[in-house]
């Protein structure tokens, strides 16, 4: 099978509808994930600016927006169709079509979040490195969930039946590139498993600065 670009692949499935399914089969962990993320922010008790990568038809987008302590929400996606979709359906949050590998924000985030993305990208860990030093801010978190990882092996066929070039790490391999890239305190779990899937891998770290306000609290 001849492999397209992921950005080809997605463009494809916003047009079929497929990006509403994509937001239904992920929900329990994205939910989990931003539970985790949003309560950080609420202990802290201030506003906060959120970038989601990957963004789809940004159904994450509009749920952080509903946040009373979120002061702005963006979503950035390589497929214009993805952004199409996001834009008819939000005209409140900034959405933006690019590509993920070399976007460079005007405005640095406080919470960047991503699932089902990095695997995707040509290369994660540069891309992760230009996150934390020029994508967030000092009190920055980022955490993003990954479904195709080396442990859950039900993923290992997905490059060839979706077509598309994909990435697969074991989990300490997306830990230590978050850790190689400048996040501190960085730790993984799973999510939304059963007995015959691994879950979605979640993996999280903070900025030093935000490290350290915290522990001084």
């Amino acid at each position: 099978m001849k492999m397209q670009d992921p950005i080809v692949i997605f463009g494809k499935w916003a047009e079929e509808g497929k990006d509403v399914g994509m937001e239904k089969g992920h929900a329990n962990s994205v939910k989990e994930m931003l539970e985790f993320a949003c309560k950080e922010r609420a202990d802290l008790g201030k506003k906060f600016s959120f970038l989601d990568v990957g963004c789809g038809n940004g159904w994450v987008v509009r749920d952080i927006g509903e946040n009373k302590l979120c002061e702005r929400a963006v979503g950035i996606d390589g497929a214009q169709q993805m952004i199409a979709n996001a834009v008819s359906r939000d005209k409140k949050n900034e959405y933006i079509q690019t590509d993920i590998d070399s976007f460079s924000p005007f405005k640095r985030f406080d919470l960047i979040h991503s699932m089902e993305v990095f695997y995707y990208l040509k290369n994660p860990s540069k891309t992760i490195k230009r996150i934390c030093d020029n994508w967030l801010n000092p009190n920055g978190r980022l955490i993003i969930g990954i479904d195709r990882y080396y442990e859950n092996f039900q993923s290992h066929s997905w490059e060839e039946k979706v077509g598309t070039p994909m990435h697969l790490m074991k989990e300490q391999e997306w830990k230590a590139i978050l850790e190689k890239s400048g996040f501190f305190g960085v730790k993984t779990w799973r999510v939304n498993s059963s007995k015959d899937w691994k879950g979605t891998l979640v993996i999280t770290g903070k900025t030093k600065q935000f490290l350290q306000n915290l522990q001084r609290r």
